[in-house]
């Protein structure tokens, strides 16, 4: 039993040896600063190399990190935090170029945005391409996000509860549990009711 133990044991000093003297050898044959400009050269082809200036990079991060908070998509925030900072209105084409990322994660942002009321179509330089600008009206722009997302949530809350409240009646044998669940469900389905009641009192305070 000791002379298999200590035989696992040498074979596992043995094979960190050899991993470490592999490591060694790999970083000083200079591939792994090979390898590293490689993956960032692929992550930059990915994304592509932005256009923005120091002032509207924090723009469009402090958007960013807003619409993370919010459970939307990175493209989302960029796209509006450049129209918010451009005095001009501005196309697809641009806001793909100047932001480094494909016009098809542009274009499904733009459609989403304007969904929320959070941007809408703009006269531009030329008539045979479509621009948008942001729409800054924080009434509007709480308004789309609360009637897209937020009642379309709560609206298949109570859905849910309900089934959850069926299963638990026809499916839990214990009665202990059951009222326990019961309980908990009653609580949450409660919370979506104060909800509904709360967001059109939110809606006006924030728009006014």
């Amino acid at each position: 039993m000791a002379n298999s133990r200590i035989a696992g044991l040498e074979a596992k000093q043995a094979r960190r040896e050899s991993w470490e003297l592999c490591s060694k050898m790999f970083e000083q044959s200079g591939l792994m600063g090979k390898v590293v400009a490689m993956r960032r050269v692929a992550e930059s082809e990915v994304r592509g190399a932005s256009e923005l200036g120091a002032l509207e990079r924090q723009v469009v991060d402090f958007f960013v990190d807003g619409v993370k908070v919010l459970g939307l998509p990175r493209s989302m925030g960029e796209i509006y935090g450049l129209l918010f900072i451009s005095q001009e209105p501005l196309a697809l084409d641009d806001l793909a170029q100047r932001l480094g990322i494909s016009k098809g994660s542009v274009s499904q942002g733009l459609r989403a945005l304007k969904v929320l009321g959070a941007v809408r179509e703009a006269a531009g330089g030329d008539e045979r391409r479509m621009y948008f600008e942001s729409a800054v009206d924080l009434k509007r722009l709480v308004g789309g996000f609360i009637r897209e997302q937020i009642r379309p949530h709560l609206d298949s809350g109570n859905e849910k509860i309900g089934r959850l409240k069926e299963a638990v009646r026809v499916e839990d044998d214990d009665a202990c549990r059951r009222e326990f669940l019961t309980e908990r469900l009653g609580r949450v389905e409660h919370w979506i009711c104060s909800s509904r009641r709360v967001l059109p009192v939110l809606q006006q305070l924030l728009g006014e």
